[in-house]
């Protein structure tokens, strides 16, 4: 069997349903990791796999609510897919513009949860992706001289080579030197594949 490329975490005070729940998720050839309180999912390593927190709402200690405000705190995105025997309007507002993905009523049909633990899933991929590339990006900008970043910002805004050769009173033959090694060393395809990623960055003139 492959092994699973993804976790869920089941957070629930009560067994039975941490147990329930771990099987379902297993049978859909996903990872589980079941914990009986807040304290014990924080007290984990970040997962290295894309991954979600199924969790409940009502806990003794940390609630599911105080969780998520929690994971806030320590900038922990996994996606939060809610369940509740206890389902109010309040609590459900409050937990999705906190940024949770779904928040289900027990009993919760299999194939309600199974699709919101594919969505969230499917989210944090997204978020790794993002956070890969922007790592990626970091890296390339870094390999530049001071010089070479003076026109990166310089091209990026709009600047002639002429207009930057004469704000850093240097010569045309040298910005163009320079602006190939910045092209080169980001990767850049083109003047507005290297403008995209200093809007990354945030290296725009206009963004100082």
């Amino acid at each position: 069997m492959p092994k699973p490329d993804a976790t869920v975490f089941v957070v629930d005070d009560d067994a039975s349903i941490r147990e329930a729940l771990a099987g379902l998720i297993r049978s859909a050839g996903l990872n589980a990791e079941t914990f009986a309180t807040a304290q014990g999912f924080l007290a984990r390593a970040p997962a290295d796999v894309p991954s979600c927190l199924v969790l409940d709402v009502r806990m003794p200690g940390l609630s599911g609510l105080d969780l998520q405000s929690r994971m806030r705190e320590l900038n922990l995105e996994t996606p939060v897919v809610f369940i509740t025997g206890h389902g109010d309007v309040p609590t459900t507002v409050r937990a999705m513009k906190a940024g949770a993905l779904e928040f289900l009523t027990k009993p919760v049909l299999d194939r309600d949860l199974l699709d919101a633990i594919a969505r969230a899933i499917e989210r944090d991929r997204g978020i790794r992706r993002r956070q890969a590339e922007m790592g990626e990006l970091k890296v390339r900008y870094g390999s530049l001289t001071p010089r070479e970043r003076e026109v990166m910002e310089r091209v990026v805004s709009g600047l002639l080579n002429k207009q930057v050769a004469a704000e850093l009173g240097t010569s045309i033959v040298t910005v163009k030197v320079h602006r190939g090694q910045v092209m080169q060393k980001m990767r850049a395809g083109s003047l507005a594949d290297l403008v995209r990623m200093a809007e990354k960055l945030g290296r725009r003139r206009d963004q100082r």
